[in-house]
């Protein structure tokens, strides 16, 4: 006798839905029974030989006499979709992972027994078949079947196909019937797969090693993040989930791979709104014997070639915006940035420490929060920037010189030793890249770790650790290197015009239904 399997009684699946729909339920339940008496309702003895599109790319111009002539065999399977009967013949649209293909069967072809089966399947049910293709009297490319079987019994009916998913959450969480029933979905989602293809080969293409670093690390690093924790039971140790890759990365070009990406998962123990969640992917960049404005070149390069490999062009409509990314994209200081987007200041203005905090408090910021309390004009007048330029950066535009206190990582200008080499990138209002010349003086990245540990235990909880074989590497030589991570998810919102970084990430994180 088969052991209990331990999962939740059919009953306990239904409670959470509609009465009507768990009559529905039942139904298919019995259906499903009625099949078990008959042998395996579940058979994986089938392969189908051929895909909807690659049928209709090639057999869609020829004639309906053309096909009758040819008689080409196809084998076929899917989800039935659509299902009519009419007559003496029954209709169905099967839908695979390609596309959608008709099927026509009646008595003379499946027999009368597979045909009687077949008027009982239900919408959502994956069936098989196998016959000829031919041409209907209206022009649609169908398989006239000779046999049909159902490989998997759907027991829960698909969404209504007029009103489709209508409840946004819903789609999110049941990610597989947003799938099943939304064609735009389904591009979406193929559309982020041909960006990261694109992105990984644009890498290769200019020299870059593909790598993989940790996800679980003794000392979270490479970015300023609140970090989750975890406990490895059998080194008995604190352990942390990757906030960044990066210093990992430039522990590689430390041993001598000088140029190494990697598109990685993160996890940052930080709020869920429409542009972050805490699991997100990046891909990040590290090349040796170059700086930050090389890796300003090089970034709009790669964001424009994923723009042609999904879209076919380089100017895009982003929720009602018209975003060029064919143009060399602009370059603004934090300070420019402000007078440009927010033009009752002056340059003369936000060089005064005591003008930007009056300014911040007016706006409403905490100027006791951790990252404010002892901050400097830098930090003060980046805070403003994020108060009154950010959001309007609709044009691709690249922010240059960020202050030291707030780049621990990054190296600092010869010329200005209050600001670094670093740039941010912001398309639609949104941080899309983070990029600069590393820095690879080990006792100044001491000091600005120590400087780190002194923030976090002062409150902050972004602020980073003290990574000490991080520091012994960078000992042994760190050449002149520039880093950047680039926002997969962000992108792909900007490349398929979607509102919401959920709309972009197959299973978002979402708050445990009740």
């Amino acid at each position: 006798m088969n052991k209990p399997s331990g999962k939740a009684p059919e009953a306990g699946t239904e409670a959470a839905v509609p009465q009507d729909e768990n009559q529905i339920i039942a139904e298919r339940r019995h259906k499903l029974a009625e099949l078990r008496k008959k042998g395996q309702p579940f058979p994986n003895d089938y392969r189908p030989a051929d895909f909807a599109q690659g049928l209709i790319d090639m057999h869609h111009e020829k004639s309906r006499e053309q096909l009758e002539a040819e008689k080409i065999q196809v084998s076929i399977s899917g989800r039935m979709m659509l299902k009519r009967v009419q007559g003496k013949a029954s209709f169905a649209t099967l839908q695979d992972t390609t596309g959608r293909m008709q099927l026509w069967l009646n008595d003379e072809g499946v027999g009368t027994e597979a045909h009687e089966a077949f008027k009982h399947w239900d919408l959502g049910d994956i069936l098989a078949a196998e016959g000829v293709l031919f041409k209907t009297m209206k022009g649609e490319l169908s398989v006239r079947c000779a046999k049909v079987r159902l490989l998997s019994k759907s027991l829960r009916p698909l969404p209504d196909k007029f009103h489709g998913l209508a409840d946004q959450e819903v789609r999110y969480r049941q990610r597989y019937v947003d799938l099943i029933v939304s064609e735009e979905t389904r591009q979406r989602f193929a559309m982020r797969s041909r960006a990261i293809n694109a992105i990984r080969n644009f890498m290769v293409a200019n020299g870059f090693l593909e790598v993989e670093t940790p996800m679980l690390h003794p000392i979270p690093g490479g970015a300023a993040a609140k970090p989750f924790i975890t406990h490895h039971n059998a080194l008995d140790q604190q352990m942390f989930l990757r906030i960044a890759p990066e210093l990992y990365l430039k522990r590689l070009v430390v041993g001598g791979f000088d140029r190494v990406f990697e598109v990685n998962r993160n996890f940052r123990n930080e709020g869920i709104s429409p542009r972050h969640n805490p699991e997100f992917t990046m891909m990040e960049f590290y090349a040796a014997y170059t700086d930050y404005r090389w890796l300003m070149d090089f970034t709009e390069a790669i964001i424009r070639d994923a723009a042609l490999a999904t879209n076919g062009k380089t100017e895009l409509n982003y929720q009602g915006h018209s975003i060029d990314l064919g143009k060399p994209f602009d370059r603004l200081t934090i300070v420019q940035a402000i007078v440009k987007y927010a033009p009752e200041y002056q340059e003369a203005q936000l060089e005064e420490i005591e003008f930007v905090r009056q300014q911040l408090k007016r706006k409403g910021a905490d100027l006791n929060a951790p990252n404010l309390r002892n901050a400097g004009l830098g930090a003060l007048q980046l805070a403003l920037f994020e108060e009154t330029a950010e959001s309007l950066l609709i044009q691709p535009t690249f922010i240059i010189d960020y202050p030291v206190e707030v780049s621990p990582l990054a190296r600092a200008s010869d010329t200005h030793t209050e600001i670094t080499e670093r740039f941010e990138l912001f398309i639609t209002g949104r941080e899309m890249a983070n990029g600069f010349s590393e820095l690879n003086d080990p006792e100044d990245q001491a000091q600005r770790f120590h400087k780190q540990v002194e923030a976090k235990d002062a409150g902050d909880e972004e602020a980073m650790f003290f990574d000490a074989d991080y520091i012994r590497a960078l000992e042994y030589g760190l050449p002149p290197t520039g880093g950047c991570g680039i926002g997969i998810d962000r992108l792909v919102m900007l490349l398929t015009d979607s509102p919401s970084i959920r709309d972009v990430i197959l299973f978002p994180a979402l708050k445990k239904e009740d």
